[in-house]
């Protein structure tokens, strides 16, 4: 333990010699040998009986989730009955209604985070895949909440799943090294057909009249036919039927999304490849024709019976006809990576466009056909709910912006009774390795002069660390475009932690490469930035205003621990090397008089 005296120097305490206690050990006796040592008994330990579950989820439910781990149109879903629309959030998955702005959940009961999701025909039922050994595919009702059904037939992870439209069959896609295509009777839970499917397969699609399906990947357009596969009147898993679509001269690219096409084409199949194609196959699975979208990457698409979105990079969704391939119009594109939400009060911000501002690239897409909206996840994990009605005069419908990388630390601000307050009742922030601190806030009804901006009814503000943009994109995204600069991805960048001071005046953060900054929260300015220390900062702490001192402790992975004077700008009043390892946690504790401080 460390002390620090009133001036401002830290000592060494000796550490006290604590009394010797021995409980239940009786007095040695005077003899010549020690009596026989006590047999050994093993005794059975008494286990602690469990807490019913439903008086755990009584006292604990999940009222919001701030964020979305979908990473392509397979964690993105939408129920054309009410317009919900679903994704995944790590176990979780969202239900979200756009009109009212409320979410619903479904918690997987195995915890396992969920790779893929899809809705019933009929949106009574959900169906998921999930990540982890021996992964499962699970039907959940939407109104109960509750599990229907479990499907285990892969090994390592599921890719993607579907509902057939007459709700007869789903099919389950596992990942690459799990080779496992199923196609199950999920009322009553087995595989009617199976097949092995060697190269990475990232989406699939069914035909209208649920007849057969398609599935796209590594260079892979194939077309199962179910009908085939199961007229067979066996008991067994019989062989999944399966042909490849003609490719010619396309044989070599990477299909990255597919949709079978509706109403009057409802004969032909639509495929997007990675390089920017958008192909159109026709009932004899042959390439009719294809277009370039003249962009740098495609990632996704999905089809209405009138039209074709297909979405790209640097925020573009691309809008065509679905008889003609005829190109119609651009959807409007969404905020720039970077920018100010606090300063989007007017809807007229939305089209306000910066000179060289760079644009999420778009990698999810579903469409809801009753109102004609048109929901985009993009790749700094935000989401835009678009009214596609009238395709020239697009509106923005719903929209959210989460953190694109982990959350490493969550602060609440405290409450003031009078106006020292910098911001709201109820707020909290949050630091991440995107390189941003986001200020959020969940009532409705905030203090008036908070003015709620035209991105988010939940987030505030949000603080950009560093001036470049290459971490507020999901790195992990397909497909990787390195950092906006041509440079190598820095991977230990991001915000470690941060504490507000006692006054709610002052934000103390240290990032992963040791960097200590000081931000004032009326105007966010950033007040103070020290090379504090050789690694990632792991803790702060501010001294308590009843200790009589204004100190801030900053430890680290490299040992050290600095306390920083902050009547005097945060300068340097010590540092201590005492520890051998990481210090992952700090207090201050003292009392104003007599004016000692200890440090923990």
């Amino acid at each position: 333990m460390a002390a620090l005296g009133t001036g401002g120097y830290v000592r060494n305490d000796a550490v006290e010699k604590l009394p010797t206690i021995m409980a239940g050990v009786p007095a040695r006796r005077a003899q010549s040998s020690p009596p026989p040592a006590p047999p050994l008994c093993l005794r059975r330990r008494t286990r602690l009986t469990a807490a019913p579950e439903d008086a755990v989820q009584n006292r604990v439910s999940l009222e919001k989730v701030l964020g979305i781990t979908a990473q392509n149109s397979s964690g993105l879903t939408c129920d054309p009955g009410t317009g919900h629309v679903a994704y995944l959030a790590g176990c979780v998955v969202v239900i979200l209604n756009p009109k009212e702005n409320k979410q619903q959940h479904i918690l997987n009961t195995a915890r396992k985070s969920l790779s893929a999701l899809a809705f019933s025909p009929d949106g009574k039922y959900i169906v998921t895949g999930e990540n982890g050994h021996r992964p499962a595919v699970r039907i959940w009702d939407v109104e109960e909440k509750n599990q229907v059904a479990e499907m285990l037939g892969h090994k390592y992870g599921v890719a993607c799943v579907a509902f057939s439209p007459n709700m007869k069959h789903i099919v389950s896609m596992g990942y690459q090294h799990d080779m496992v295509l199923n196609v199950w009777d999920w009322k009553k839970d087995i595989v009617v057909a199976s097949n092995k499917v060697s190269c990475r397969v990232i989406a699939l699609s069914f035909s209208e009249d649920s007849s057969y399906f398609v599935t796209v990947g590594n260079r892979h357009v194939r077309f199962w036919f179910l009908e085939v596969s199961t007229e067979a009147k066996v008991t067994g898993t019989v062989p999944l039927v399966g042909r490849s679509g003609i490719l010619g001269e396309l044989h070599d690219n990477v299909f990255c999304g597919v949709a079978c096409g509706r109403g009057q084409m409802a004969g032909s199949t639509f495929c997007v490849s990675y390089s920017g194609l958008l192909c159109q196959f026709n009932e004899k699975r042959v390439l009719e024709k294809w277009i370039n979208l003249k962009v740098s990457l495609s990632s996704c698409l999905c089809v209405s019976q009138e039209l074709i979105f297909c979405g790209c990079t640097d925020g573009i969704v691309r809008i065509f006809q679905a008889h003609s391939l005829h190109y119609l119009a651009n959807l409007p594109k969404p905020h720039y990576l970077g920018v100010d939400v606090a300063q989007g009060l007017e809807p007229s911000f939305l089209f306000h466009r910066k000179a060289e501002a760079v644009y999420p690239d778009t990698v999810a897409l579903t469409f809801d056909p009753n109102h004609q909206w048109l929901s985009c996840v993009y790749k700094d994990h935000s989401i835009y709910i678009w009214d596609v009605k009238d395709i020239n005069k697009v509106g923005k419908m719903w929209s959210e912006l989460f953190h694109s990388s982990y959350v490493w630390n969550v602060e609440v601000y405290p409450e003031f009774e009078d106006q020292r307050a910098c911001l709201p009742s109820g707020s909290f922030l949050t630091c991440s390795s995107d390189n941003t601190i986001r200020f959020w806030n969940l009532d409705s009804n905030p203090d008036s002069h908070w003015q709620k901006n035209i991105f988010s009814d939940t987030l505030l503000k949000v603080v950009y660390v560093e001036s470049d943009i290459q971490h507020l994109q999901d790195m992990s995204h397909f497909p990787d475009r390195g950092s906006e600069n041509g440079m190598a991805v820095d991977m230990k960048a991001g915000v470690r932690v941060m504490q507000v001071s006692p006054d709610g005046q002052h934000l103390a953060s240290g990032d992963r490469s040791g960097n200590l900054r000081i931000h004032e929260l009326h105007f966010m300015d950033e007040l103070v930035r020290v090379e504090a220390h050789d690694a990632e900062v792991l803790c702060l702490e501010y001294s308590k205003p009843e200790t009589g001192l204004t100190l801030l402790a900053s430890a680290s992975r490299d040992r050290l621990i600095h306390v920083l004077n902050v009547e005097k700008n945060y300068s340097l009043e010590q540092t201590l090397d005492d520890h051998s390892s990481s210090i992952t946690a700090v207090k201050f504790t003292g009392e104003p008089l007599p004016r000692v401080m200890h440090l923990i």
